[in-house]
């Protein structure tokens, strides 16, 4: 317990000094870039302080050796702990060896529910059951479903691409025992914000043409990372540094859950990693050209960058179609179930839903399309938190609800 309290308070002198340094050095320190007609400008504002100052600590403990940058953001991102819910039976349980937990309503039904499986965000490297507990609970209660919240175990400690082959191994396992849990097979929903999207989008795709165990009703996509193959569209340009995911941190976190050398990143970002041939296959489904002229304003075209082989073959993953859905073929996107796409404005990942949008559409595919003009990445985990939350969480929850509950 004594090295408790020694341990909070090197952490407390840390943030003091780090604060005193940052508005002595930079006076812009506490502006960024909040754009005028984002979600409440001011609280965000705050927020993003607080998210910079506490990624500063946790890299100056983990330099110091005290803990791991990565678990005490995991940590602090994990929240407060929800009250008890009198609506829900909540259990913790394993699904073919992940941890999961299901909720489900207390109130009985006279048929078989509903179900959705919730995969969360965090790059694959942040993000809990626990840091989602207020959002799967509001789903369960408010569609009426039962929820599976999927605990995948998280990079860099479990390496690529054990997430999403557990977010499968999952979702397969209650596809295959859902009326156990008094859910209709036939009426599953995969649903997943920001990376968590990308593995909803990835388990739909490793699902859609499978005939041993029940389809896939419908996914939804909140706001999510969808290809590593340009990162130079209008979306990234726009939001380049807004709060709370820039472009440059875009591409850090996904080499960090690669396990990658972050040195790689400024010729990622430049394109170097994509050679011509690649670049002139996937041009019909990856370009600024396709994205509506409203989502274009100010953007410039990139100068030509140079292609690095060594570079290509380092990161080579980024371009399969479990880090980059919008990389799979035809065929597999043919056979993908109705989907809800949310974007938000100030979202560096906006032009990834809408290209996502027009691909599935190309393909037959029923999409259901919501774009949250104040809305910005990562919204919906303020969700659940009052005064603290925003309209745009509400905004974002509220349009996958909807969605769910006509299924």
């Amino acid at each position: 317990m004594e090295s408790y309290y020694i341990l909070v308070l090197i952490a407390g002198i840390l943030v003091a000094f780090v604060l005193l340094v940052l508005i002595a050095t930079d006076n812009n320190f506490f502006k960024g870039e909040i754009p005028s007609d984002i979600d409440q400008p001011a609280k965000l504002r705050l927020y993003r302080c607080m998210y910079t100052l506490m990624e500063i600590l946790a890299e100056n403990l983990d330099h110091l050796g005290i803990i791991k940058e990565h678990t005490l953001i995991r940590l602090i991102m994990d929240g407060l702990p929800a009250c008890w819910d009198s609506q829900l039976f909540i259990k913790d349980l394993h699904f073919d060896g992940v941890p999961i937990r299901i909720y489900l309503p207390r109130e009985p039904s006279a048929s078989k529910r509903r179900g959705v499986v919730f995969i969360h965000g965090g790059c694959g490297i942040f993000g809990s059951i626990r840091s989602y507990e207020r959002i799967c609970r509001y789903i369960a209660r408010k569609s009426d479903s039962v929820v599976v919240s999927v605990g995948y175990h998280l990079a860099p400690e479990h390496k690529y691409p054990a997430q999403v082959l557990e977010c499968l191994t999952a979702t397969v396992h209650f596809l295959k025992t859902a009326e156990s849990h008094g859910v209709d097979p036939a009426r599953i929903i995969v649903c997943g914000d920001s990376a968590g999207g990308t593995f909803a989008a990835s388990v739909c795709q490793d699902l859609g043409h499978r005939t041993d165990i029940p389809k896939i009703r419908a996914q939804v996509l909140i706001y999510p990372y969808l290809q590593a193959l340009n990162f130079n569209l209008p979306s990234h340009q726009k939001n380049a540094a807004v709060a709370f995911l820039s472009r440059e941190r875009t591409v850090h976190f996904i080499l960090k859950y690669l396990n990658k050398d972050c040195s790689l990143e400024k010729p990622v970002l430049a394109g170097s990693h994509v050679p011509e041939s690649i670049n002139s296959k996937y041009r019909k489904w990856i370009s600024p050209d396709l994205i509506p002229d409203e989502f274009k304003l100010g953007y410039k075209p990139p100068h030509p960058t140079l292609f690095l082989p060594q570079v290509h073959e380092e990161v080579h993953e980024l371009l399969e179609p479990q880090i980059s859905p919008l990389l799979a073929e035809d065929a597999v996107v043919c056979g993908l179930p109705d989907t809800c796409i949310v974007t938000c404005e100030h979202d560096v990942l906006r032009d990834e839903g809408l290209l996502y949008k027009k691909r599935l559409e190309d393909n037959n595919v029923r999409v259901t399309w919501h774009h949250v003009e104040k809305g910005f990445h990562g919204s919906l985990g303020f969700f659940g938190y009052g005064f603290f939350s925003f309209p745009s969480s509400s905004i974002v929850m509220n349009h996958a609800i909807d969605f769910i509950k006509g299924y």
